[in-house]
């Protein structure tokens, strides 16, 4: 997407039914003369529906101004697992994150209450990108949220995480949802955990083995 492009996704996921969505390559913002490109998606999911949302990472260009809005809504008894991948800058191309705008909401509601609402606003050249407080340097941050209240899937989640000890994982209950959070250097090494994650959480939570789906060996 270039400056001034708009893009708005929304997907009904019926009742009963259930879906995996993915994409097909990684989104792209690139650099801005000034305008910012929106992406809004919206995401229903139904009585006794299932959504699984797991779409490849969005690079971010240094100087490109964005605002991305994802929205889930649940049916009460609507099931929903999903990602989101965030890369600032073009690691392999050792470009940094150093002019540009980016704003990022991501949130799931379940019958008109929110469960999880994630708002990050990521400014070129912020102190705070590099700060180990903040960022700490690290292009690539990205969330995993599955809505269940499973805790005791915690101890093995993080068993994984712990594995990922070149990177910073974190696995947490909150309340309703279960949050695996990112943060490093490479979307792959994100995908890569997060997809270990996945393969213990859907047989747990919605009772079906996992299968990969062919397009990300692409």
């Amino acid at each position: 997407m270039v400056a001034g492009d708009s893009l708005a996704i929304d997907v009904s996921v019926e009742a009963g039914a259930q879906t995996l969505l993915t994409t097909p390559a990684a989104g792209k913002f690139y650099r801005s003369t000034g305008q910012t490109a929106c992406v809004r998606q919206h995401l229903a999911v139904a009585a006794g529906a299932e959504l699984e949302w797991f779409p490849q990472e969005n690079i971010v260009f240094q100087g490109a101004r964005v605002a991305m809005a994802t929205r889930i809504d649940l049916a009460a008894d609507g099931a929903f697992m999903g990602w989101e991948i965030l890369c600032l800058g073009r690691p392999a191309a050792q470009e940094v994150f150093s002019t540009g705008d980016c704003r990022q909401s991501f949130e799931v509601w379940r019958a008109g209450r929110p469960l999880w609402i994630e708002r990050g606003h990521y400014q070129g050249g912020d102190p705070a990108l590099a700060a180990k407080w903040g960022m700490a340097a690290c292009p690539v941050s990205a969330s995993l949220v599955c809505v269940t209240r499973r805790p005791e899937l915690i101890p093995s989640l993080r068993e994984l995480a712990r594995a990922h000890d070149e990177e910073s994982c974190s696995v947490t209950q909150l309340d309703e949802v279960i949050v695996v959070r990112y943060l490093g250097t490479h979307a792959e090494a994100a995908k890569n955990c997060f997809v270990q994650a996945w393969e213990v959480l859907r047989p747990a939570v919605l009772g079906r083995e996992t299968c990969r789906p062919r397009i990300w060996n692409t």
